[in-house]
């Protein structure tokens, strides 16, 4: 089966888009994580119209795809011992700032402070600031719902994505920013959105459940799908795009989204207080409501 997908791709991407060499394929087995898998197969990818076929090929012979954009993650979600989908180095770098700079619609492949570069005249950026910005890709911020040091829950990509362009495993797409395509999803998706529906309600309906939910993404997380969509949305639509966000591709290949931005200031400040423990916690708890970006408790060994 795995011969026949090989050769079902073929007739769909170039040969210098699938690597089967054993020493390169050795080359993608591990990212930023300390996992190491080789996968069977590496495809680089170009363009939307390639993750269909490869999508359909993968469906048909029962083929597992694994999707990476820089592979930047500590986690290990961008190796697999199956076929490695990449993102091609001179592809998928469109973007377009809008409406002054207050949103900005990228595709998977822009580096995350390239996006900030092209928002930088309008004192603008993105909302999730990863440590890895200069190096992770949209499509992996996106995916892995990456937060950082100081956009906390507020600003992450869960919180200022506005609309999401994926291809799903079944190769339908949702579009959430096209009107047309959108009432399409609806109609041929009637099943899967009222499935969403039936989960929401389960959910709201166990008080538990919901206390524990609100609880653990009221403070940054990024381990899992983003339950909290249930409980903040009720359209299934937006749950589905929320679910996208933080799905490690696990649920789809996005393929574009539309962000909200926030302001870049031009001044900031950075302040250490040295003190006892218990001193600086009763500071942290006073300068909370002040709208600080951030807060980072320091032990001794820190400055050692």
């Amino acid at each position: 089966m795995f011969e026949l997908f090989v050769n079902a791709i073929k007739g769909s991407i170039s040969k210098d888009q699938i690597i089967e060499d054993e020493l390169l394929r050795y080359a993608y087995s591990t990212d930023a994580s300390l996992y190491r898998m080789v996968p069977k197969l590496v495809l680089v990818i170009k363009k939307e119209s390639e993750v269909l076929d490869i999508i359909k090929a993968a469906n048909d012979f029962d083929v597992k795809l694994t999707f990476r954009a820089a592979g930047t993650s500590v986690s290990g979600q961008a190796v697999t011992d199956q076929v490695l989908v990449m993102l091609a180095k001179d592809g998928w770098l469109k973007h377009t700032v809008i409406d002054n700079g207050a949103e900005i619609k990228l595709e998977p492949g822009i580096i995350g402070a390239d996006a900030n570069s092209y928002l930088k005249n309008f004192k603008r950026k993105i909302g999730p600031d990863p440590g890895s910005i200069h190096a992770a890709k949209i499509g992996g911020i996106v995916a892995n719902n990456s937060s950082g040091m100081c956009c906390g829950t507020a600003k992450n990509s869960y919180a200022t994505i506005k609309s999401i362009r994926a291809i799903l495993a079944d190769g339908s797409i949702l579009d959430t920013g096209n009107e047309k395509l959108l009432s399409a999803f609806k109609t041929n998706k009637h099943d899967l959105l009222s499935g969403i529906e039936h989960i929401r309600q389960k959910i709201v309906q166990d008080s538990d459940l919901v206390s524990f939910i609100r609880k653990k993404f009221s403070i940054k997380n990024t381990s899992g799908y983003s339950l909290n969509a249930f409980l903040d949305f009720e359209d299934p639509i937006k749950i589905l795009e929320r679910l996208m966000v933080g799905s490690e591709g696990t649920l789809g290949f996005i393929s574009n989204v539309n962000l909200r931005t926030v302001p870049d200031y031009d001044f900031k400040a950075l302040n250490l207080i040295y003190g006892k423990l218990s001193d600086l916690v009763d500071i942290t708890v006073k300068i909370a409501g002040f709208d600080v970006s951030s807060v980072e408790l320091l032990g001794g060994f820190s400055f050692k």
